[in-house]
């Protein structure tokens, strides 16, 4: 007699393990729908009319290359240039004021922002930028001067801007020889007060950076006691004022997506973008071109490692007692489904 037949036990615990998914993703389908849906939302939601971008006195491609525009108008949305601003200290301080919704800075003026107060900081981060190789920024003397490293630095006058990564470079500079901040006499100025000061011999060395290197290099007979190479490496951020950026994911993607879009161009035609440059910097081309040849334009996502980077950066600033307190960069970093909001695909 043929025995009735039954199935393999593994095969009855597959086909179960199948209905189970099925059973899980059909109970799963709309709640996964809901989130897609929700971060579409979160996406293209806005309720500006006005966006207010920052730029400094040492120029901006996006501005020069009248990029978003366009972009915005299409949407109802107008655009304010607002600057041009010293250095990224005077760009902060706007931000804080409610007069800017987006700027760029180095890695410093954000955390002596946050550092400077208490609360919960106005500023947040919103994306990063490619680091350079160092060479845009120096530590520079005289060529006649008799200082002829970092170590010599000690007690002598040096200019620059307060609170910029200016003060980075310096301060890391001078751990490398076993000196602090303290060790020196401190010309506080904005970049081109410093650069003047400098010049003026009424400071020993100034720090300083493109395009008010660049112009030094081809004026005036410097020395660069030590570049950027392997400390500024964070490259800087872009920032957002926290209420702007919360309540207007939408705009803040299209701007950084056309952002990403001309730091592309110009990493790959320096020629046409000092050309964009030069009349707003009222700087000869060869120059200008210079500038952009070491600088890089294409941003970077907010992730853990660049997190860490800059956590690093606030915790020296610390240690060296450059600020008053330790600070938490967590605090100015936005939730993970913001950060998808706001990050377009084209930033890597």
């Amino acid at each position: 007699m043929n025995k009735p037949f039954q199935p393999q036990r593994r095969t009855v615990l597959k086909r179960v393990v199948q209905y189970s998914a099925l059973g899980l993703f059909a109970l799963l389908s709309p709640f996964v729908s809901s989130l897609v849906q929700s971060t579409q939302a979160q996406t293209n939601e806005f309720n500006a009319k006005v966006i207010n971008l920052a730029y400094q006195s040492s120029g901006d491609i996006v501005k020069a290359r009248k990029v978003v525009e366009p972009r915005f108008k299409a949407l109802g949305v107008t655009v304010n240039w607002v600057g041009p601003f010293a250095a990224g200290p005077q760009l902060i301080e706007a931000l804080n004021a409610g007069k800017v919704d987006i700027g760029n800075v180095g890695e410093t003026p954000p955390i002596f922002s946050q550092a400077a107060s208490a609360a919960i900081p106005e500023v947040v981060y919103i994306a990063g930028r490619t680091p350079t190789d160092g060479t845009n920024q120096g530590i520079v003397v005289k060529a006649n001067s008799l200082i002829k490293k970092v170590a010599d630095l000690k007690g002598k006058k040096v200019a620059f801007q307060v609170g910029s990564n200016a003060q980075y470079l310096l301060a890391k500079a001078l751990q490398e020889v076993g000196l602090k901040i303290s060790d020196i006499q401190i010309v506080a100025s904005t970049p081109s007060g410093a650069r003047d000061a400098f010049i003026q011999d009424k400071a020993d060395a100034w720090v300083g950076g493109d395009p008010l290197l660049a112009v030094a290099e081809n004026t005036i007979p410097i020395r660069i006691l030590r570049n950027a190479a392997r400390i500024n490496t964070l490259g800087g951020f872009y920032i957002g004022r926290r209420q702007f950026v919360t309540q207007n994911p939408g705009l803040v993607r299209v701007f950084l997506e056309e952002a990403e879009k001309v730091g592309e161009f110009a990493e790959k035609n320096p020629t046409i973008i000092a050309n964009d440059l030069a009349p707003e910097l009222k700087l000869d081309v060869s120059i200008v071109e210079k500038v952009v040849r070491r600088s890089r334009y294409k941003l970077r996502r907010i992730t853990p490692a660049i997190i860490a980077q800059q956590q690093s950066v606030a915790d020296f600033y610390f240690e060296q007692k450059v600020i008053p307190r330790k600070i938490d960069i967590r605090q100015a970093i936005l939730p993970t489904l913001q950060y998808q909001a706001i990050t377009p695909e084209n930033i890597k």
